[in-house]
């Protein structure tokens, strides 16, 4: 099975997600930032928080004092950490003029500015670039490398090696940043599902062109055989 096969048959499973949530590419941006290590449901309350007290911009946040945007963080857990990295972030998006301002560079040299924000590592960064600024590019987190790996998408060099994995994608889906969006987050919508660190193989239509599932499906189909 090809990326582009996955997208087909995870489509027709689960149908467009239309991610990533965000009013706009600010927010969109900083709800990259607030999810790392938590549940995107802790990282939205802290955004519902930042709405609230009217600071969902770069202007507002950098404004704000060290102790009250901790404060409206806490939902999403780790806010000391993170209060410094959206600053951080903040400053670096005004020093090169807002989304606006981010337009004229390529992706290429976009993603190493990026990276260069103390706080953002590849999977931040590449959220950022495909969900707040429609770069093709792929996000590769904890479900891809289970879903691939499982599927023999991956094979065991390739296995959590971040770069490697996410080229492979974007070679094999190319230059279609909504292609590889849609991607992403119905992998993810698969790994809550039925991927999950148990699989749900009896219950996943991927199963049979799963080369981890194929065992235990072969067995459990002699089993009820076996009954009759």
């Amino acid at each position: 099975m090809t990326p582009p096969e996955l997208l087909d048959r995870l489509l027709e499973m689960h149908g467009p997600q239309d991610w990533w949530p965000g009013e706009d590419a600010f927010e969109i941006a900083v709800g990259a930032i607030l999810t790392q290590r938590t549940s995107w449901r802790n990282a939205a309350r802290a955004i519902e928080n930042l709405r609230a007290a009217n600071c969902l911009g770069i202007d507002a946040l950098l404004r704000m004092g060290e102790g009250h945007l901790q404060e409206l963080l806490k939902p999403c857990g780790f806010y000391r950490v993170k209060a410094a990295r959206l600053t951080r972030f903040c400053r670096w998006l005004a020093a090169h003029g807002g989304f606006p301002g981010l337009g004229a560079m390529s992706t290429p040299a976009l993603r190493e500015a990026l990276l260069g924000v103390h706080g953002i590592g590849p999977e931040t960064a590449d959220a950022i670039l495909l969900y707040a600024c429609e770069r093709p590019v792929f996000v590769v987190d904890a479900y891809a490398y289970r879903l691939f790996g499982r599927l023999g998408l991956i094979d065991a060099l390739a296995q959590r090696n971040y770069e490697v994995v996410r080229r492979r994608v974007e070679c094999a889906l190319g230059a279609d940043s909504s292609s590889l969006s849609e991607l992403h987050a119905l992998v993810v919508r698969h790994g809550q599902t039925f991927c999950r660190p148990k699989p749900l193989c009896e219950q996943c239509r991927l199963r049979e062109l799963c080369p981890s599932a194929l065992p235990a499906h072969a067995a459990a189909v002699a089993g009820r055989g076996s009954h009759h």
